[in-house]
C-alpha cells in the first residue's frame, strides 16, 4: 500500500500560550504509541514522565522519555495521549487511532474519521 501520512496538529493541553503545531504524520497501524521527534518535545514544553523501553524495527532496544499529555486533534476529533520522543518525523501509531475512531482507507491510501460514525469518535467498551 505504500507510506499512509495524515495532517495532525500537536499541542500542550498543560501550556495554553503555546501555539499547537501542525504536523504530516506517518500511520503506522502496527505501532501502537505516538512518537515525537526531540524538537516537539521542546516546542510544545512536553513534561518528562519516566522513561521506556523500546523495540524498534531493526529489533534493538533502548530507553526513550515518555512525555505529555499531549492534545491530538484530526478534523473533527482529538484525543489525550502520551509520547515517546524517539525518531526524526512524527509517527501515529494505533492508540490514538483507535481513541479517536479514525481509519486507514486502503483504496484512498490516507486516514479517514470512521464512516459509520462520521460525527463523533465511537468506542467499544463492553
Amino acid at each position: 500500500m505504500g507510506y499512509v501520512r495524515a495532517d495532525i496538529e500537536l499541542s500542550n493541553p498543560r501550556e495554553n500560550e503555546i501555539k499547537s503545531l501542525g504536523v504530516s504524520a506517518l500511520v503506522d497501524t502496527g505501532a501502537l504509541m505516538l512518537c515525537i521527534p526531540e524538537h516537539i518535545k521542546i516546542q510544545l514544553k512536553l513534561e518528562e514522565l519516566e522513561k521506556r523501553e523500546v523495540t524498534t524495527a531493526d529489533g534493538s532496544r533502548r530507553l526513550v522519555a515518555y512525555v505529555g499529555p499531549v492534545l491530538v486533534r484530526f478534523n473533527n476529533r482529538s484525543c489525550f495521549v502520551g509520547a515517546l520522543v524517539l525518531g526524526d518525523e512524527v509517527l501515529l501509531g494505533a492508540v490514538p487511532m483507535e481513541d479517536m475512531d479514525l481509519i486507514v482507507s486502503p483504496a484512498h491510501k490516507m486516514v479517514v474519521v470512521n464512516p459509520d460514525s462520521p460525527n463523533f469518535p465511537h468506542a467499544l467498551v463492553k
